[in-house]
């Protein structure tokens, strides 16, 4: 099952550069690179910057990034920290701003550490776009996700539709991740206003640490143990809820955002009942599009003030990449080693 909404107006405007390929008339030059319509410049290079590098939810991202890369000739570069550390994200997205690259597609790990070094990165001609967390007091130019309130919405119905429109549940937690957060007060304020018979028994906060969220969800039932669902914003708490819940022998329907390869065998066996995963391809494809227009914005010319107002008239303020619901009925579709068979991992 897939949901997919690409704004409208965002879509037509990519559709209408791609088909012309020609550079519009304008007097706003390219803000890093002297453009040739939609190819870039011998070694024009493109970043794409995340924190827990090592995780796979990046791989399919970086693949629709490099694949709509290498259609106009851009090269890539996969860079971050493989840790979980804000300022660690920081000093390596500091470190490719040193390349001097033409923009970087950027995983913020908390919205307002890095409105500095965003707005820094603009300042000296590099443009940045976010992608799936946000930090919208920056300059960015653009911000591909999926739309977390509908995933929120889906979920909250989805459990009401199993459940019923009375019983408990209980939420995990990531604070200060943008769009973790969003999930979960999306879904508990969507419970609160139609579903005001489901209470939420157990708020816990996990760090996407499937260790803490074992221990968390075990409290959980110990303390509620007529609990009848889980939400949680990402797939590394839910393995650890999973477990606790397994080992409890509990029937507590748990649904997450993401996917991993554990949680995905989990969904194939029963154990988890679905997830809502963002189509990280196109969120890669759309997240270089809105990048390398960011950064050839003498390709646009838009029915606006932007030359009087001197501002990169490339601005994309979202652009939504969709989500897919991962069931056991279509879960061999998000098999990531099938996924990878041909595709370089460079």
């Amino acid at each position: 099952m897939k949901i997919s909404r690409v704004t409208a107006a965002v879509a037509a405007a990519l559709a209408i550069v791609a088909i012309t390929g020609c550079t519009a008339a304008s007097d706003k030059s390219s803000t890093s690179t002297e453009s040739q319509g939609f190819q870039c410049a011998e070694g024009e290079t493109y970043v794409m910057n995340v924190m827990v590098s090592s995780h796979q939810y990046w791989v399919p991202v970086y693949q629709g990034f490099k694949q709509a890369a290498e259609a106009m000739g851009c090269e890539t570069v996969f860079s971050g920290t493989p840790d979980y550390d804000i300022s660690k994200q920081i000093a390596s997205f500091e470190q490719d701003l040193v390349e001097k690259p033409a923009g970087v597609l950027l995983h913020p790990m908390q919205a307002d550490p890095f409105i500095e070094p965003i707005n820094a990165a603009i300042d000296d001609g590099i443009e940045v776009v976010t992608f799936a967390a946000d930090s919208p007091e920056s300059n960015r130019t653009s911000y591909v996700t999926s739309d977390n309130r509908a995933e929120a919405a889906f979920a909250a119905e989805e459990i009401v539709k199993v459940v019923g429109e009375k019983g408990e549940y209980a939420v995990l937690e990531n604070p200060g991740q943008s769009n973790h957060d969003l999930r979960v007060t999306a879904f508990i304020e969507y419970m609160e206003n139609k579903y005001p018979d489901m209470k939420l028994v157990g708020r816990q906060a996990t760090n996407q640490d499937s260790t803490k969220a074992y221990q968390a969800t075990a409290s959980i039932l110990q303390a509620n143990p007529e609990l009848d669902a889980m939400w949680i914003p990402e797939a590394g708490s839910a393995e650890g809820a999973a477990a606790a819940i397994t080992e409890a022998n509990a029937d507590v329907l748990i649904l997450h955002a993401d996917i991993t390869p554990t949680t995905l065998d989990l969904i194939k066996d029963g154990t988890i009942h679905l997830s809502v995963n963002p189509n990280q391809g196109i969120q890669g494809f759309m997240g270089f599009m809105t990048l390398f227009m960011a950064a050839h914005p003498d390709l646009i010319d838009p029915f606006n003030d932007y030359k009087e107002s001197d501002y990169n008239p490339a601005q994309v303020p979202f652009v939504d990449n969709g989500f897919s619901v991962i069931t056991k009925d279509n879960a061999d579709s998000f098999d990531l080693e099938k996924y990878m068979e041909g595709r370089s991992t460079e």
